[in-house]
């Protein structure tokens, strides 16, 4: 297992500086939503227990729930066998999408056509 040092040493960041973040929820395993964290934003998730992002549009870092009370608790976190996207699982309170459904999925549910050729 991976200290937060070494994560980041690994983390393999895009050029723009950014990681996607998939956040699952513990209880569940639903997938809540994605974000994008820099260096700082992976470190203080890492060590701090709690989900930090770097917004894209605002430029600036946001801590999940700072503002709305639906907190992201960090509690694990994984990076792809190509160490450039991170799964973090969380204790999710309250909807985790700013629509305030529950994840951000839940809004546009596509019909996917199983096993039709290509």
């Amino acid at each position: 297992m991976l200290d937060a040092q070494e994560a980041l040493a690994l983390a393999r960041f895009a050029e723009d500086g950014l990681l996607p973040a998939v956040i699952q929820e513990q209880s569940t395993q639903q997938v809540l939503m994605v974000g994008y964290m820099d260096r700082e934003a992976l470190h203080r998730t890492l060590t701090e227990g709690r989900v930090v992002f770097w917004s894209r549009s605002r430029k600036e870092y946001w801590r999940k729930g700072d503002t709305s009370g639906h907190v992201q608790h960090v509690r694990g976190a994984a990076l792809d066998c190509d160490a450039d996207a991170l799964l973090v699982t969380v204790e999710q309170v309250g909807p985790a999408c700013h629509t305030g459904a529950h994840a951000c999925f839940d809004t546009h549910p596509v019909d996917a056509e199983v096993g039709a050729s290509a």
